[in-house]
């Protein structure tokens, strides 16, 4: 076959663009999102997925799947971790079965404020576990939503101190941190998949749950419960991972956009928290939810939990001193 110069020069220049291009070809990734849209979740997700394309001019798009359509959040780190998948983000209690020391970040009353979050995430600790992640469960945290402290809400009455939660069904995520956590408050709490909740809540087989503002208004548990304590025992963090089977195909010039996309997403996610969460409490109480404050300013609950839950779990963080050197960083 013979190519004119007219025919020539278009094929020509569309090789040396392939060529010349530091992302090589247009590519499509699948994200899962374990939260339904309108989260902190779904804010870092389209964050991320809008700055990946605008730094390569479109080349590359990423497909969001949100409530949990591509598989429970456990689910999406062992498929990540094999390459099935290539982005998900999710709560950090889902990531502690694939890598215990990450379990450090969701220690009751360790982290006290968005400030100590951030610190942690995004200094020498969080870049630890981030290696550790790596190398427990084959996936890279590149990024961090932050979704503020996991608030308690029920459907049957104002809860201000431990006590209160005897006779309550207490819905937790399958994580032994904060079953234990419960547990040295006198209740049994029920394991339950992320997805199953709202309608356990609905049918009344759980009368409570924890999460952060954001994620209640997002799932609009204010139209199945009613009450919200706002105990302050765990800082919601939820990382977005990419699976490092696939971060290792790319070139060097997309693993750095990646990474850079990434560390801007988790800016924002961090200023979107500081913007929105005052405003989502002020929505909640407009639609009918009851905030009440612990007693006591929370002694009862941080009493409890520090003496029956750390030592549990001081081998598998890493030992007491990195507890111990944690608290010392943050000040404490």
């Amino acid at each position: 076959m013979m190519f004119t110069k007219s025919k020539l020069l278009p094929f020509v220049t569309a090789v040396s663009l392939a060529v010349s291009s530091p992302f090589v070809m247009a590519k499509n990734f699948k994200m899962a999102i374990g939260d339904a849209a309108g989260g902190t979740q779904w804010e870092l997700g389209t964050k991320f997925t809008e700055l990946l394309e605008e730094k390569t001019n479109g080349e590359v798009k990423v497909d969001l799947f949100p409530n949990g359509q591509l598989g429970n959040e456990q689910d999406t780190v062992n498929n990540a971790a094999i390459g099935l998948l290539d982005f998900s983000i999710l709560a950090i209690n889902n990531v502690t079965p694939f890598s215990p020391t990450v379990g450090l970040l969701t220690m009751p009353y360790v982290i006290q404020s968005a400030d100590e979050a951030k610190l942690l995430t995004q200094g020498e600790v969080g870049q630890e576990l981030v290696d550790n992640t790596l190398r427990d469960a084959g996936v890279r945290i590149i990024g961090w939503a932050y979704s503020g402290f996991r608030v308690l809400t029920n459907s049957k009455r104002p809860v201000k101190s431990p006590e209160d939660l005897k006779g309550l069904v207490i819905r937790v995520p399958r994580n032994e941190i904060m079953i234990s956590s419960y547990q040295a408050w006198g209740v049994n709490p029920t394991p339950m998949a992320w997805s199953e909740t709202f309608t356990g809540l609905q049918q009344g087989v759980v009368d409570g749950q924890d999460n952060p503002y954001i994620t209640v208004y997002a799932m609009k548990f204010n139209e199945v419960q009613k009450y919200v304590t706002n105990i302050r025992y765990i800082f919601s963090l939820e990382p977005l991972i990419i699976s490092e089977s696939i971060f290792q195909q790319q070139s060097p010039e997309m693993q750095a956009t990646i990474l850079e996309a990434g560390q801007e997403a988790t800016d924002h996610s961090f200023a979107y928290l500081a913007q929105t969460e005052g405003k989502i409490r002020k929505d909640l109480e407009e639609k009918g939810m009851v905030f009440t404050d612990p007693a006591n300013d929370e002694k009862e609950w941080i009493e409890k939990v520090t003496t029956a839950v750390w030592p549990k779990f001081y081998a598998s963080i890493g030992g007491k001193e990195k507890l111990d050197e944690t608290l010392k960083l943050l000040g404490r």
